[in-house]
């Protein structure tokens, strides 16, 4: 019997068998489908962080300071002027702005909104790479002058001040007036929290004046090079201690850090759900196993036949096993299917795109092909060895 013939036996008899050879593939079937679904959400989640990273600059950092209770110690805050002379003495720091937080209300003519203020500088513009639309990033002037000035996105600006050009109006936060002089392009970033608040960018003089806060936050900066981000991030914490007489206080954390631990966390994952997928492949291959057996039973005389026209032990075998490798492959294209159609739809609910790629599917098929060839060569070695006379004695 030739490879063909032996391919188109097992079809046959998946197809008049439809229902055991469906409950038999049914352990491939789940594995290579959670295999493959679970790869493609992975690696398009992977591509997401990586294009954003990259969108985002993968030379930033930020160095801070940990608070106790919302309260740094006296002495250790880091200022406006720490900014100022670590931009003049690290070699390593292109870039760097000071950097603080507050949640507050901002109001517009339609409307008002609970916005996250940031008070920082005009470095920050190029550090975050923010994108104007219209208008203008505040500048040093107006952080010299500590002007009420703001910058706050196309989204925002349409839910403050509905189709009203919000460009030069008034709007008011937190009882201050506030001009806008600048529209940020809405950035629909895929790290960005769903939910999370809006931002209002002010300068860094007006924030203090804004909460009373004399110190700041953090200081936010982009590294001369991608390979000098941890010597930035050195010689930033290096010059606060100094200045500060500061041990060990000061934290610091790079953007390229946290997508190598975000990557090793999404790996870990997705290793630990492919163990439990194998798994089912494993108890797919045992089910296929038994199938081949039971066939073997079924199909004595047929053996015994075949062996008595001159069939030899290897033509036996091979039957037998290219049965068992069809089922398998039959049984991981259709999870393959199934698990490429779960994924996006998965990606579809989460908006997270998969990424489906032809090595995956090969690795799947050649997976099936191995299942079968080692499940299956134990009950196509017992065909192979019967003895002919006994086979056909068998009733």
């Amino acid at each position: 019997m030739s490879v063909l013939e032996s391919i188109r036996v097992a079809l046959e008899g998946i197809w008049v068998n439809k229902l055991r050879s469906l409950l038999t593939m049914l352990g491939i079937i789940i594995g290579i489908a959670a295999v493959i679904a679970v790869v493609a959400i992975g690696q398009g989640g992977r591509s997401i962080l990586m294009t954003e990273m990259e969108k985002i600059g993968s030379n930033l950092f930020v160095v801070y300071v940990p608070w106790d209770n919302d309260t740094p110690r006296r002495g250790d805050e880091i200022t406006v002027k720490d900014a100022e002379i670590i931009k003049d003495l690290a070699p390593a720091v292109k870039l760097l702005a000071p950097s603080s937080y507050v949640t507050s209300y901002l109001e517009g003519s339609k409307t008002q909104k609970r916005v996250e203020v940031q008070g920082t500088t005009a470095d920050y513009a190029a550090i975050r790479n923010v994108t104007m639309a219209r208008g203008r990033f505040f500048s040093e002037q107006d952080t010299r002058a500590g002007r009420r000035v703001a910058v706050i996105d196309e989204e925002l600006a349409e839910q403050l001040f509905g189709q009203e050009e919000a460009l030069g109006k008034l709007a008011t936060l937190g009882g201050t007036p506030v001009l806008i002089v600048g529209i940020a392009k809405t950035e629909k970033n895929f790290l960005m929290a769903t939910g999370q608040l809006k931002t209002v960018y002010i300068p860094i003089t007006f924030y203090q004046y804004f909460t009373g806060r004399t110190f700041i936050s953090a200081v936010e900066g982009q590294a001369a090079s991608r390979d000098q981000v941890d010597a930035a991030m050195e010689q930033t914490v290096k010059i606060l201690e100094r200045r500060h007489n500061a041990k060990d206080l000061y934290k610091s954390a790079s953007l390229e850090k946290e997508m190598a631990m975000a990557n090793k966390v999404t790996g870990v994952m997705q290793l630990i759900i492919m163990l439990i997928a194998s798994i089912s492949l494993v108890v797919g291959g045992i089910g296929v196993m038994n199938i081949m057996l039971v066939s073997v039973t079924e199909r004595t005389r047929e053996i015994g036949i075949r062996k008595a026209l001159g069939a030899s032990r290897a033509n036996i075998l091979s039957q037998f096993l290219i049965e068992a490798v069809t089922i398998c492959l039959v049984g991981g294209l259709i999870g393959t299917a199934i698990g490429v159609g779960g994924a996006f739809a998965i990606a579809k609910l989460a908006k997270w795109p998969p990424l489906v790629s032809w090595v995956t599917i090969m690795i799947a098929v050649i997976f099936s092909t191995g299942i079968g060839i080692t499940f299956g060569l134990y009950p196509a070695n017992k065909a192979s060895k019967m003895d002919p006379i006994e086979a056909l004695r068998y009733e």
